[in-house]
């Protein structure tokens, strides 16, 4: 496995930024407050993904991805207190949020970069960990770079808009991983879709 030191600038791993206990509370609630969805319509298609996602955002902002217009939320309590905690910390303002419910190892996503339209040429992105431990995995986009590290409950990794540009990343199946892992993926929208 090679690994790029450039790296460094691209993703900055913050550490934890909630204590166990506190991460524990959050990842509870929501796990039961949040409207989860794993139906999407993608090119007129119905499918399921193994996992659940939902969107959260200010009023007006949508979002879309492999064709499918994500069904927006209004923030829920939890999420404005972390989306304003991780504001404050990375000097970074946010008007949305993707979250995902690992509900196990089964759970996972494939390879792709958050680069889409919406999230405009400079996109930073704040992620948080709540719950198990998941390996994030990445790859250069025209390299045989890549690596890997693993992501712990409460931590807060900021990837840089180069990052989107010129590299993937995964979470990958862990069949031994059995507990819930929620990924809050913290950005700002600056290209509106009507609904």
């Amino acid at each position: 496995m090679i690994v790029s030191p450039i790296l460094d600038k691209l993703l900055s791993l913050h550490g934890k930024i909630y204590s166990p206990e506190y991460s524990q509370i959050l990842l509870d609630r929501l796990i039961s407050e949040v409207s989860w969805q794993n139906e999407f319509v993608a090119f007129g298609r119905h499918f399921d993904v193994p996992r659940m996602q939902a969107w959260y955002a200010d009023e007006g902002i949508h979002y879309r991805y492999s064709d499918n217009m994500l069904q927006s939320h209004i923030w829920i309590e939890p999420l404005l207190l972390i989306k304003n905690n991780i504001e404050e910390m990375s000097g970074h303002t946010f008007n949305s949020v993707l979250v995902t419910y690992y509900r196990n190892g089964h759970d996972h996503v494939s390879w792709h970069a958050d680069d889409e339209p919406e999230l405009g040429d400079v996109p930073v992105i704040a992620s948080l960990s709540l719950g198990a431990s998941r390996k994030f995995q990445y790859r250069h986009n025209q390299s045989d770079e890549s690596g890997s590290m693993q992501l712990h409950n409460g931590e807060l990794l900021i990837m840089q808009p180069d990052f989107q540009h010129q590299w993937e990343h995964c979470v990958p199946y862990e069949f031994d991983v059995l507990a819930p892992r929620i990924n809050l993926t913290f950005r700002k929208v600056i290209m509106l879709h009507e609904e």
